[in-house]
């Protein structure tokens, strides 16, 4: 038994202490009002904290795709973070199987944390009772046990959207659309959503002389197309190869005939998804059943069109596969041309089998989903998110403790009217260092009010962004305090109305 040393202050029979095991020489620690070790601060691999400037840019960013999403009619759900570990396991393949975290309850059942949305959402289809098609949106955290890497996390953020119960091709050119809207809406720039199917796919396996048994494999190398090339993965279809530390990457053993038509099958490519397609009546000719999954696609490029989406933000790319097993027919994903090393930062596809699983018959679905610390990551990197330190537009100072009545009063006036305020909480003290406050958390105003000011009916506006532009082309102090910067004057009647002109609110 480990304890900490007692407190000098308890009187206690150092004799005792020893009988209990208590060692001497370890500094006191209550917690709880027990003694106790301390603990040190530390997380688990691959996990962070999110302090308030990364959570404030998130939250920006969720509730503007929440507002495409419902724009769209989608409804949001959540799910339990833990799963039974036969819902997660076996519904995605061999990478996602084995990064899945395991964990028990005190019934020591086996469970496992959700490393994705779409297989709770399925669980949820089956489970209850709802009207199809069924449209929701989530936004929630998963967990993958991957190596972690720089910017690559064991818990991170998805947003998903999905239609279940939709078996036409047109919700999946809806997901597309939003897809589209919610990165224009996010202003990230350039951007292409690029699509296959599944369907094409599998024509590929049989225009290659593919068993199906190893289609789901050639699929899952073909995914990693642009993090490798095709030299690595030729090589990962064929013999395999050694990666860049040493360790082998395993072959999947194709003959060179076959890897000959998948690279050619890589190969047709146009400007316009017309072009695309033509080509692949050409490519496939004599594939049984071509035309008509060709004809899907066809359908999908003809009701983007419809809606406005051009090749320029919509092409057919025949080398999108998506990794994971379950999805059975359009696939997609979408990447932002001014910053194309962050990758993928939305995908998705049809998944019609995956409800099956938990018994019934099978259920369309299909649905995307969005990355967002990767396309945080990415916005920041190409400056296209604003930074903030904290919520607050407006911090109200306190230097007389006679006025804290009037203070809280002002508060609670501007909140209100929908002003986020702040107002000093710690004693009233010197004002520089409440601006200094003001200045490091970059709160734009900052409201003074003396026993003058009181007396007057006034309060003092402080822009501080100002303050500080035109103070730094100043060298004398006494000019700075007389010109007393980005500062002005407002009547107590008016400064609700002030402060909203000034926030453009």
């Amino acid at each position: 038994m480990l304890l900490a040393t007692p407190h000098p202050k308890t009187a206690v029979n150092s004799q005792l202490w020893t009988a209990l095991g208590v060692r001497m020489d370890r500094p006191p620690c209550y917690a709880g009002g027990f003694m106790a070790n301390k603990i040190e601060a530390r997380l688990a691999r691959g996990l962070r904290d999110l302090l308030p400037e990364e959570m404030i840019q998130r939250q920006w960013m969720i509730d503007t795709i929440r507002g495409v999403y419902e724009l769209y009619g989608f409804s949001p759900i959540e799910t339990p973070a833990v799963e039974f570990l036969d819902v997660l396991s076996g519904s995605a393949g061999e990478e996602a199987q084995q990064g899945l975290f395991r964990v028990t309850n005190p019934e020591d059942e086996a469970l496992g944390l959700r490393f994705d949305l779409t297989v709770p959402l399925s669980r949820v289809v089956s489970q209850h009772e709802l009207p199809l098609p069924f449209r929701r949106y989530q936004v929630s955290p998963v967990w993958r046990a991957d190596k972690p890497a720089p910017g690559r996390f064991r818990q991170f953020t998805q947003f998903d959207i999905d239609s279940v119960g939709a078996p036409s091709e047109v919700a999946d050119v809806e997901i597309m659309a939003a897809m589209c809207d919610t990165l224009e809406a996010l202003k990230v720039g350039g951007y292409i959503v690029r699509f296959s199917s599944r369907k094409i796919l599998n024509l590929l396996l049989a225009y290659a002389g593919i068993e199906g048994d190893q289609g789901t494999e050639v699929f899952r190398v073909l995914d990693k197309l642009d993090k490798i090339g095709l030299d690595k993965l030729k090589l990962e279809l064929g013999p395999g190869y050694k990666d860049e530390s040493g360790a082998p990457i395993r072959g999947l053993g194709l003959e060179d005939t076959q890897i000959s038509s998948i690279v050619e099958f890589l190969g047709t490519k146009g400007e316009t998804r017309t072009e695309v397609i033509a080509k692949l009546h050409s490519l496939f000719a004599t594939v049984e059943g071509a035309k008509t999954e060709i004809a899907e696609i066809e359908a999908i490029s003809n009701h983007l069109e419809a809606l406005g989406y051009g090749s320029d933000r919509v092409m057919l790319d025949l080398s999108i596969a998506r990794g994971l097993a379950y999805y059975t027919g359009p696939v997609f994903e979408a990447n932002l041309t001014d910053a194309p090393e962050f990758g993928s930062v939305f995908a998705g596809g049809r998944y019609d089998n995956l409800v099956t699983r938990f018994g019934g018959p099978a259920v369309p679905a299909t649905g995307a989903s969005m990355g967002v610390d990767r396309l945080l990551a990415a916005l920041t990197h190409l400056k296209r998110v604003q930074t903030s330190k904290t919520m607050a537009q407006v911090l109200v100072s306190t230097m007389d403790a006679s006025l804290t009545g009037e203070y809280l009063a002002l508060t609670q006036e501007l909140r209100r009217a929908g002003i986020r305020t702040e107002i000093h909480v710690g004693r009233p003290k010197k004002l520089g260092k409440q601006l200094q406050r003001a200045d490091r958390l970059q709160i734009p105003y900052v409201l003074i009010m003396g026993g003058d000011e009181a007396a007057r009916g006034v309060v003092t506006v402080k822009e501080m962004e100002v303050g500080r532009e035109q103070a730094d082309a100043v060298t004398d102090h006494e000019e700075w305090k007389e010109a007393r910067f980005g500062q002005q004057e407002v009547p107590r009647t008016e400064l609700v109305a002030t402060l909203k002109r000034l926030l453009k609110i």
